[in-house]
């Protein structure tokens, strides 16, 4: 994966826009954040929830893994994207993006 890979998903999803968090590349979806991409490596940081975040990092070691501190105790995770297959970015671009987008669009896309 690359990272117009990972833009072209992010702007995939249902009412997903470009924004920017603190000088990096972001995705927001009803303006809240669920993508962000890192300036200096290859990796993306999701919003996730914290059991989604430990289930994934478990079964994706080297992958995935939280943000250290505060941060990823609040379900903000990280993907190294470039050894990462599509399958795997698509799964955890929906769970980050179900994980802020209202409602009411989850229910209108057909996301649980």
């Amino acid at each position: 994966m690359r990272t117009q890979d990972i833009r072209r998903l992010a702007l995939s999803m249902p009412e997903a826009a470009p924004g920017d968090d603190h000088g990096s590349m972001a995705f927001i979806v009803a303006g809240k954040i669920f993508r962000t991409l890192s300036a200096d490596a290859p990796r993306a940081v999701f919003k996730l929830d914290p059991e989604d975040q430990a289930n994934l990092s478990v079964g994706h070691p080297g992958l995935v893994e939280p943000v250290p501190g505060y941060w990823g105790n609040k379900g903000w995770t990280y993907l190294w994207y470039e050894p990462a297959d599509e399958a795997l970015v698509v799964a955890i671009m929906h769970m980050a993006w179900a994980k802020v987008a209202p409602a009411s669009l989850r229910k209108a896309s057909g996301q649980p």
